[in-house]
């Protein structure tokens, strides 16, 4: 009876010895966890927008483009995503954030999109147009009442090219997905779905060329925006990922600078939507 009970508890402390090891290897995982992991994220995105009424008004002028249609400006593969003295210059994605708990977390970030008002489109204006005959711009002049106008850039050109800059913080769900792919080490590659919603500020540089008025560009804090997103994050190694993610939003600026003169201001709002990719690194300080 003396062997069978001390044969007994040998099973019983070798089996309890070696589920606390089992328990520590799945608590030692880097993955397993993701409160108090800070992320941060470079990348490029491609974008479409809805058609839009714009809202052109001046001293001598109110009129509005009725469904105007816009596209985006890529780049493509190109090594400017990586120069620092040019990486502005395609349509980016920054991202920088905090993990708050294992599953949710909270970032700033900064979608460098470009919006183009596509050139020589027909579209109904609507409106009054009265410079003094003197003025360049006093060859459109006349009362518009849907009249179909064709935007050349004698007329008009008007893009947030530097750019459409919708600088927001975000909020999101991470969920890791790796058991469906029958991956065992998260440490060496884990796959995650994210889905979050943002909230931010325009901040757009607008390029305008507006009737005839001397071509203006530069920064000018227009409107607000909001963007839902949902993703796929796979990271490699514990530290490093790559995403690619879905964006849809809406933009309301009420206030673009058009021309050097404060009197003169345009207002737009629509929809948008992004796909982007985005490389970065997720790290403990």
């Amino acid at each position: 009876m003396k062997n069978i009970f001390l044969y007994s508890v040998f099973i019983l402390a070798f089996s309890a010895t070696t589920f606390a090891q089992e328990t520590i290897k799945v608590q030692d995982k880097y993955t397993a966890h993701n409160k108090g992991k800070f992320f941060i994220s470079w990348g490029g995105n491609r974008d479409s927008y809805s058609k839009s009424d714009i809202n052109f008004r001046g001293k001598d002028y109110n009129f509005t483009l009725e469904n105007a249609v816009a596209h985006d400006k890529p780049k493509g593969w190109h090594v400017d995503y990586l120069n620092p003295a040019r990486m502005t210059i395609p349509q980016t994605n920054f991202r920088m954030g905090y993990f708050i708990n294992d599953h949710y977390s909270i970032a700033i970030g900064w979608d460098h999109m470009k919006y183009v008002l596509t050139q020589v489109q027909t579209v109904n204006v609507t409106g009054e147009i009265n410079f003094p005959i003197t003025e360049p711009g006093a060859v459109y002049n006349g009362i518009y009442n849907h009249n179909s106008t064709v935007m050349t850039q004698d007329f008009m050109m008007f893009e947030h090219t530097d750019g459409l800059n919708y600088v927001n913080t975000e909020f999101s769900r991470h969920d890791d997905v790796s058991a469906l792919f029958k991956i065992k080490n998260t440490d060496k590659i884990q796959i995650n779905l994210t889905e979050g919603v943002g909230v931010g500020l325009l901040y757009p540089k607008t390029n305008a060329t507006l009737l005839g008025k001397t071509r203006y560009d530069d920064f000018n804090v227009s409107g607000f925006g909001t963007s839902l997103k949902a993703g796929v994050n796979i990271t490699f190694y514990k530290h490093f990922y790559i995403q690619g993610e879905l964006k849809g939003g809406y933009i309301n600026m009420q206030d673009i600078r058009t021309t050097q003169s404060t009197a003169d201001s345009a207002s737009q709002e629509f929809f948008f939507f992004q796909s982007i990719i985005a490389f970065g690194g997720i790290f403990k300080i």
